[in-house]
């Protein structure tokens, strides 16, 4: 598994944006899927977003489309998630975590097929 560890979070007000980082310990993200999730108290863990490294491919969760962009840097060691026009309903425990299945599996943002979970990051906004 991955060592990867999740940054940026923090608290806002509605309408504002944050962008958390996805970093690899000591390994690049070229092999990976990496997958941004989120739970909030009381709720199941939700997938929000999907990265394919190696070719770019994107995936998105109908409640985030529009407002996420999931991206990698140039070096492959650093996964994005920006966040735009945050809603209270965004608040959450956010974690990245990688994936090395196909992309049949990984696309569903499912936390099933996911591994080398990060310690979260909290994001929280405020109304």
């Amino acid at each position: 598994e991955v060592p990867i560890v999740e940054s940026g979070g923090g608290l806002v007000q509605a309408g504002e944006s944050l962008r958390l980082s996805c970093a690899a310990s000591g390994f690049t993200f070229d092999d990976y899927a990496v997958g941004w999730f989120r739970q909030a108290p009381g709720k199941e863990r939700e997938g929000v977003s999907c990265i394919s490294v190696s070719d770019g491919d994107t995936y998105y969760s109908d409640s985030v489309k529009g407002r996420f962009t999931v991206s990698s840097d140039n070096a492959r060691t650093t996964v994005y998630l920006q966040m735009d026009g945050l809603t209270p309903e965004d608040t959450a425990v956010y974690y990245c975590a990688t994936s090395t299945r196909p992309s049949f599996y990984y696309s569903k943002l499912q936390a099933r097929y996911f591994g080398g979970w990060g310690q979260g990051t909290q994001v929280t906004v405020s109304a």
